[in-house]
């Protein structure tokens, strides 16, 4: 992981958005374009990390960080696979608020202060926030649009669907506890659950985190009816089985999992089941290859040193656009 430097931070941030894309430089303008439109009502930065893009991203990055009027941190993550490229996010900035979206969500100019206000609940470790579609004509899937709170208490079993990745935030003291996202899931690992088990983490600590509505972002994944749509949802039924089976290890979510899972098959195919129960089979066993030292764990994520050297890209509101 490398952070590139133009100017220095002239404060330590009071709440950072993480942002990860790989070859999206034909799509990113638009979202680029959110991010210079929002107010988090106090100091903030921006953190966009490159995960290995081969088409015109960095580019596309760097030059929208050299005209920014707010603190922009770039970073480059070669290897693959979105848990990696958001743990790098996170090493990047010493902000104790730690927001993060998607390439292809926009999300609402108050966005970073509705997340501000949530944690300022000092018994609110990390949150989900609502996800609408942004162009009607795209799929309904990958959104969440319900407008009541859930609270998550300590140890509380989380239902499929209520945190997604799209929109999530947390306190930095809980990856300080917890350590980062685990390599092994998400887009690019081998199983796609990494925002709920990130939640299940920090829920088995202690931590108590929640649904919140109030921070909005709009989701703008161009996907149709058809191919993209069902391979998608296939991926998703495998997350789903992993997530199960990764909570069979914990004995204080088992038996309320157990309960979701056996009624949640009533809604579902038996090609969906059976991908389930398939995807849990191997995420056992690469628990088993893990407890044998033959796998990536979640990484440690240290608190920031005062010491530590800016790693902040791009302009900052009293320099001129070309200092560097």
């Amino acid at each position: 992981m490398s952070a590139a430097t133009v100017s220095a931070a002239a404060a330590t941030p009071a709440i950072a958005l993480v942002v990860c894309t790989r070859d999206r430089a034909h799509h990113l303008p638009p979202a680029l374009e959110a991010y210079a439109a929002l107010d988090a009502g106090a100091a903030w930065e921006l953190v966009l990390v490159d995960n290995g893009s081969r088409d015109e991203t960095p580019a596309l990055l760097a030059d929208f960080a050299r005209r920014a009027a707010f603190p922009v941190t770039l970073v480059h993550e070669p290897r693959a696979g979105l848990a990696r490229a958001r743990n790098a996010g996170v090493r990047a900035t010493r902000a104790p608020l730690l927001a993060f979206t998607d390439d292809d969500c926009y999300p609402a100019p108050d966005y970073l202060a509705r997340w501000r206000a949530v944690l300022a609940d000092p018994a609110v470790g990390f949150g989900a926030g609502r996800i609408l579609l942004h162009d009607p004509d795209d799929y309904p899937i990958t959104i969440r649009t319900e407008t009541e709170p859930v609270a998550l208490p300590p140890g509380t079993f989380v239902v499929p669907g209520l945190v997604q990745g799209a929109n999530v935030a947390y306190r930095r003291r809980v990856f300080e506890a917890i350590g980062g996202f685990d390599p092994a899931l998400g887009p690019g690992g081998l199983f796609n659950f990494e925002d709920l088990d990130m939640a299940t983490r920090a829920l088995a600590a202690g931590f108590a985190g929640g649904y919140f509505p109030e921070p909005v972002v709009r989701h703008h994944h161009r996907r149709r009816a058809g191919p993209s749509v069902d391979a998608l949802k296939r991926s998703y039924d495998g997350g789903r089985g992993a997530y199960y089976a990764s909570l069979l290890l914990r004995p204080g979510m088992r038996g309320a999992m157990l309960r979701h899972w056996l009624r949640s098959w009533r809604w579902l195919t038996a090609d969906a089941v059976a991908r389930e129960v398939a995807a849990g089979g191997r995420y056992l066993g690469y628990r088993l290859r893990r407890t044998a030292g033959r796998t990536e764990r979640p990484p440690t994520i240290a608190p920031p040193a005062d010491d530590a050297p800016a790693t902040t890209a791009g302009r900052s509101p009293d320099r001129p656009a070309d200092a560097c």
